[in-house]
């Protein structure tokens, strides 16, 4: 086992230092924050690529796998139902830019005002917040039990390593290594795929009838993630900070790819999942599989989370710097960027040892901002600001409601887990959709 951890430090550190010195260095704000090259915006490939690895996390691979052993194949298609937000988010944002906003922020500023922008950064900034440490803490498990020293210190080495080739070209770091990440990811999940494919743990049939289509056994989460596939896409500014980027054939595109491969790729995963459910396997479902496979393919599944983590920590960075220094306008510069990407580091990190739950990372956190479905799904309607705030306020509240269980077990219409998470998001939008239109139907009756 000692030989295994330090073919993972030499992986990791190795790999970050190649990272380091072939990342292009940023000498403008063009090329710090819109991922400019030599002049030139990223094709289709390059963006497609990108979107789809800074979007595959390691906690997505972890919940993926995870799911896959609870439910089986229906749990697998739960959670690929998220990556429906690119295409989502490709339409209307590519929408926007047709209509003349040249980000988000133009947007809401000019139909809701300044309030509406800082609202809107303070969830974005949560997102990014939490990006940081639900990856890391996945990391961290592939070094040490949870709490030990082993696995902290993974975690900030990991960390260092990561934000020191971020520092250096921005964005276009962030998108120059999403590439690298992309084909080295596509490479591994091959080689693990056809690794187990050769066991009668996993085959065509044993993936088929892995799960049963019932509510309580993850179609309650299936549904919950397409609801929120509506408005969840728009709080994730490393996916909408890449729909500005390049022209918009090229965005619309590439969006529109990442949904199709991006949900492909995270069903795949879950049949590690669905490996350990048929070879009953308990635990972690993506550490337990990688442990039983021998050590080269222990390997080969740790530097996969590695990979998936680091593409998402070099794209959380580079947006939280956008958000900071560009669109609240803090500085405007290279300089004022990256000591934004320092601070995300070491806020990030310090939930890591309060030890949080990962997978409430995404869900919490999808259920808080089912206010901005209404705000973006009709966003050629012309609301007062008050719709806006009356329909994010009442998202975080249902979120919030969630989170402590301060709700009527009435309005939970089915059964098994993630039905309170379901039922919650749909009167949750049903409630911010009312309350985006009320203003507008007083304003025309006055």
């Amino acid at each position: 086992m000692d030989n295994v951890i330090l073919w993972q430090w030499i992986l990791v550190i190795g790999s970050s230092l190649i990272f380091f010195l072939l990342s292009p260095l940023a000498r403008s704000t063009r090329d710090f924050f819109q991922a400019r090259h030599r002049g030139k915006s990223p094709n289709t490939l390059v963006l497609t690529g990108s979107l789809i690895i800074s979007w595959i996390f390691a906690k997505s691979i972890t919940n993926a796998a995870n799911l896959g052993q609870s439910f089986g194949l229906v749990g697998g298609l739960a959670y690929a139902a998220y990556y429906l937000s690119f295409a989502v988010a490709g339409v209307i944002l590519v929408r926007l830019r047709r209509a003349g906003f040249a980000s988000i922020h133009q947007f809401l500023n000019t139909r809701y005002g300044r309030g509406a922008i800082i609202l809107f950064s303070l969830l974005i900034g949560i997102r990014l917040f939490n990006e940081i440490w639900s990856n890391t803490m996945v990391i961290g498990t592939y070094f040490g039990a949870v709490g030990s020293a082993s696995y902290y210190w993974a975690i900030v080495v990991f960390t260092l390593l990561t934000v020191a080739y971020s520092l250096k070209g921005g964005l276009s770091s962030s998108i120059f290594t999403d590439v690298i990440q992309m084909v080295l990811f596509g490479l591994l999940l091959i080689a693990l795929l056809v690794n187990l494919s050769g066991s009668d743990q996993l085959t065509a049939r044993t993936v088929w009838e892995s799960g049963q289509w019932e509510m309580g056994l993850g179609l309650n989460l299936l549904f919950a993630a397409l609801l929120q596939s509506l408005s969840y896409p728009f709080h994730d500014p490393v996916m909408t900070d890449r729909a500005f980027i390049s022209d918009e054939r090229t965005t619309l595109r590439s969006f529109m790819l990442a949904a199709g491969f991006g949900g492909l790729f995270i069903l795949l995963f879950s049949f590690i999942g669905i490996y350990a459910r048929q070879a009953g396997m308990e635990g972690d479902a993506a550490v337990q599989v990688a442990r039983s496979l021998g050590v080269i393919m222990m390997l080969l599944m740790n530097y996969i989370m590695v990979t998936s983590a680091a593409s998402t920590l070099d794209s959380s960075f580079a947006s939280f710097a956008k958000l900071f220094a560009i669109d609240l306008g803090i500085g405007r510069s290279v300089r004022m960027g990256r000591l934004f990407m320092v601070v995300l580091a070491v806020l990030g990190t310090i939930p890591v040892f309060l030890n949080p739950e990962i997978l409430s990372a995404t869900t919490v956190s999808g259920t808080m901002v089912i206010g901005l479905t209404p705000i973006f799904l009709f966003w050629r309607v012309p609301a007062p600001r008050l719709s806006f705030y009356l329909s994010v306020l009442a998202g975080l509240a249902v979120g919030i409601l969630l989170v402590l269980g301060w709700y009527p077990s009435e309005i939970i219409l089915s059964e098994g887990k993630y039905a309170d998470l379901l039922w919650l998001n749909v009167w949750g939008v049903l409630l911010c959709v009312l309350l985006f239109f009320i203003p507008k139907w007083l304003m025309q009756k006055s």
